[in-house]
């Protein structure tokens, strides 16, 4: 691992895994492709300002990339589906066909899992042989599904390229800023009467597993969780806010206006989305810990601590 692309580049984990990167001595140049430039100088650090649905083989062969973190993909709902999925699965297939075809040695896909779908029958826990039924109303959910179904097609012609495929649950740390973070900052926040517990892993302890998969060549497939899960009214109360239960159709309704209005201050999700409040979602990450040797630094409650800490510092309380 000396030259590594990494897409989604200026985004929350990309960003992270750069500047991880820039600071170890066996990394020797670090490529950057996304559609805005990042927020920092990161050392080893080249910007491409590149939409992954283009051709990248000119900047992978100029650079003599032998190591892919792709990590490119629209994570906040939006209202154009196509769009979305075009730049999910499309822009997917174009960089996963484009190390093949330059023979990198490694490839690290960061899906999710929401790829295994929100559902009242998932295993708990989600194992890396739970079936993934990525929810079809859904967009994130579907095309994590869609694209983790269809990799094997994409890189058939591959000869002796490492594959690793993580998936993640909820990324949680000072970085966290997504439709989910601003929801549960409200000062009111509705949620249905009944909800299940979430999983978070940290910022931090994601950055050291995609370092770690990659520096030891792990194949395969490898479920990303804290340990331990904490419930949306612990959430709340750490970050001030007051939580007032509503029956489902209730807020079905009013969340359906809000989302079709564009109304973001009350809503920036579309109604399915509310299913991996109601469902299971908890995933088993022992392979992880078993194969690459790893402890998490953060339970599930101290990544959220940690988060809250943050918000309280910056609004100076």
């Amino acid at each position: 691992m000396r030259n590594v692309c990494i897409t989604g580049a200026s985004g929350y984990i990309g960003s992270k895994i750069a500047l991880f990167l820039s600071q170890e001595d066996e990394i020797e140049n670090i490529i950057g492709l996304d559609i805005k430039p990042p927020k920092k100088s990161i050392p080893k650090f080249r910007f491409y300002k590149h939409d992954v649905r283009d051709n990248i083989d000119g900047i992978l062969s100029d650079n003599s990339i032998d190591t892919m973190i792709h990590t490119a993909y629209v994570l906040p709902p939006i209202h154009n589906k196509q769009l979305m999925e075009d730049i999910n699965v499309g822009g997917t297939r174009n960089v996963l066909r484009a190390c093949v075809r330059a023979k990198v040695e490694q490839l690290l896909y960061t899906s999710s899992s929401t790829a295994y779908g929100f559902h009242p029958d998932n295993d708990n826990p989600l194992t890396e042989d739970s079936p993934l039924r990525g929810n079809a109303d859904f967009t994130y959910s579907k095309n994590k599904r869609e694209i983790e179904m269809a990799i094997p097609e994409w890189i058939k012609d591959s000869s002796g390229m490492s594959l690793t495929i993580l998936r993640p649950c909820f990324v949680v740390g000072p970085g966290f800023d997504n439709p989910l973070s601003r929801y549960l900052g409200k000062k009111i926040v509705f949620l249905p009467f009944h909800t299940e517990p979430m999983q978070f892993v940290h910022e931090d302890d994601l950055v050291r597993i995609i370092y770690l998969a990659l520096r030891d060549k792990k194949d395969g497939v490898f479920n990303v969780g804290g340990d331990g899960t904490i419930s949306f009214a612990e959430m709340v109360k750490k970050l001030g806010g007051i939580l007032i239960p509503l029956p489902d159709k209730l807020l079905s309704f009013f969340n359906a206006i809000a989302w079709s209005l564009r109304l973001w201050f009350l809503s920036e999700f579309p109604n399915p989305a509310m299913n991996m409040l109601r469902y299971p979602w908890v995933v088993n990450s022992d392979k992880l810990k078993r194969q690459l040797g790893f402890t998490y630094k953060y339970t599930t409650r101290e990544v959220f601590d940690d988060y809250a800490d943050f918000v309280r510092r910056r609004k100076g309380k």
